[in-house]
């Protein structure tokens, strides 16, 4: 059996962003990348799954630029995953082309509907950086099979998946679906494991298959979003020090939310 898990690399939410001239885009230079942290649950999940089901392979795929991209892949290896699988292009992608990449990618190992296909595609809820929650459903309606998102629990059988999602209101929903499906993880579905020294030495000796994007048939066409306007945050305001007794300083704060914080 095999399993796909869809990754995607973005930059640590402790670097420090800079817009390019264009406004469109950020300055890739200096960033530092790591997988996006809801992809580390559909890892998790996946591992967890073969662990349970002998002879299931985990293959992780992702799309980006060689060799950024193969260390998201080689985190995922660590961590326990079997293969990897990167498509090689330069160009940033929107979440249509990603899909559709993704989509041909599976389909040339097999498919989703074929004996020897995936049986389970899992990818986070959305990515760390433009967090649509789009490529997991478009995913999913380019191979023709049910999908559910924003996964908090998974209940794994050879020909369905049980699963709960949170809803609006605190309410919980359950869905069954048959299989092969594409699932989006959440944060409560598991606990991601941390790569092990002797996991990051056996990943740099497992298979990491290189694909051409321009073979995947994925047009310049596909390209539906675009972006415009980018602008960073304001700096945050300098601290304010109320000095004084306990008194005086209750009776500053009193009147710093009426008047000028408003929220009195």
């Amino acid at each position: 059996m095999k399993i796909f898990v869809c990754l995607k690399q973005v930059p640590d939410t402790d670097t420090r962003i800079k817009i390019q001239g264009d406004l469109a885009s950020i300055d890739a230079n200096g960033i530092k990348w790591i997988v996006s942290p809801y992809d580390l649950y559909a890892i998790e999940e996946a591992i967890k799954i073969r662990e349970s089901n002998p002879g299931t392979q985990v293959y992780v795929i992702t799309a980006g630029p060689k060799p950024r991209a193969s260390e998201a892949l080689i985190t995922a290896l660590a961590m326990g995953a079997d293969e990897g699988i990167l498509i090689n292009v330069a160009q940033p992608l929107d979440a249509n082309q990603t899909a559709k990449a993704l989509a041909a990618t599976i389909k040339s190992e097999g498919g989703a509907k074929s004996e020897n296909g995936a049986r389970l595609i899992l990818t986070g809820r959305s990515s760390g950086d433009y967090n649509q929650s789009s490529v997991a459903q478009m995913l999913a309606e380019y191979l023709e099979i049910p999908h559910a998102t924003v996964i908090s629990k998974l209940q794994f059988s050879p020909d369905s998946v049980l699963v709960e999602r949170d809803i609006e209101g605190g309410a919980k929903e359950v869905i069954q679906l048959k299989l092969p499906a594409v699932i989006s993880t959440n944060k409560g579905l598991n606990s991601p494991r941390y790569s092990s020294l002797p996991g990051i030495m056996k990943a740099k000796k497992k298979t990491i298959k290189e694909i051409d994007f321009t073979i995947l048939g994925v047009s310049a066409e596909d390209f539906k979003v675009k972006y415009s306007n980018f602008t960073l945050p304001p700096d945050k305001p300098a601290a304010r020090l109320i000095s004084g007794d306990v008194p005086s300083q209750v009776s500053q704060l009193v009147k710093v939310l009426r008047d000028e914080a408003k929220v009195l």
